[in-house]
């Protein structure tokens, strides 16, 4: 999502090296998250301990019930879309990004693509790799964003060696929900999402009956467990919910920064 503005002095202790400098961490005039102590994108949230994940391997099978979104050869899974108002979003033609060596690459300002399959509860599975050539700090560095319903983000981020407010790295349900620890492989290496997400529910009068849930392994580390989301993804308040479908695309970002995507499936899960 965006940069950061005030200026926290921190020190970290990020893949077994203290970090000591002054770092664009976060905000301290935003919203308190309901029921804590901690503002949406809080730079003084702790930062989630670093773990090494398991070495990166070769690209999981999709299961025989899954949708390939993406194989490694076509975009046909996805189109390009835009939000003429906060929260909607609307096809507007074919995807834009790059089909490179079996990856599907960010082409900067061509903005975000959709999937043309719509999904409600589901298990995603999604393979990305940041830059290998670092390049900026913060949430400037391997920014992109997985979002399920076009709505419910999964941040993606170079999160090695990275500091940045803890909402808001990988893994983080953006702007609501750390990582319970840094599961981050180096800049270049591929990187996992193993999620299992359950779309919010809403009655009669639009009221939420049920909010959304998210599960994520990142790196087969787990780093969210059932977690009820607040809302909708939001950028400095707190997100909210509005009323919509039970089933809608995934989305993933275009934030400016040439990401890759690999081996991306779902499978549509049947809940009680």
């Amino acid at each position: 999502m965006q940069d950061l503005t005030p200026r926290v002095l921190v020190t970290l202790l990020l893949a077994g090296v203290t970090v000591a400098a002054q770092q664009n961490l976060g905000y301290d005039d935003t919203p308190f998250l309901p029921g804590g102590k901690w503002r949406v994108h809080d730079g003084t949230r702790p930062q989630p301990t670093v773990v090494t994940p398991p070495p990166a391997g070769a690209a999981v099978p999709a299961p025989s019930d899954a949708v390939v979104l993406f194989d490694g050869t076509t975009l046909d899974h996805f189109r390009r879309v835009e939000s003429p108002t906060p929260g909607q979003w609307r096809e507007v033609g074919p995807a834009g990004w790059r089909v490179e060596n079996g990856a599907l690459v960010v082409a900067a300002g061509t903005g975000n693509i959709a999937t043309t399959d719509t999904f409600g509860d589901v298990q995603l599975h999604v393979e990305w790799a940041t830059p290998a050539e670092v390049a900026g700090d913060g949430q400037g560095r391997g920014n992109s964003g997985v979002f399920l319903m076009q709505r419910y983000e999964i941040q993606v981020l170079d999160s090695y060696g990275n500091p940045t407010y803890p909402d808001g790295q990988a893994g983080a349900i953006y702007g609501q929900m750390p990582p319970l620890v840094n599961a981050s492989r180096p800049p270049g290496a591929w990187q996992t999402y193993d999620i299992v997400f359950i779309a919010p529910r809403f009655g009669a009068d639009g009221s939420v009956t049920s909010p959304a849930r998210a599960t994520v392994l990142h790196n087969g580390v787990l780093v969210q467990h059932d977690v009820p989301l607040i809302g909708a993804t939001a950028h400095r308040v707190v997100g909210t919910y509005t009323p919509h479908a039970g089933a809608l695309p995934l989305m993933l970002q275009d934030h400016g920064s040439p990401v890759r995507f690999r081996n991306i499936w779902a499978r549509r899960l049947t809940t009680g």
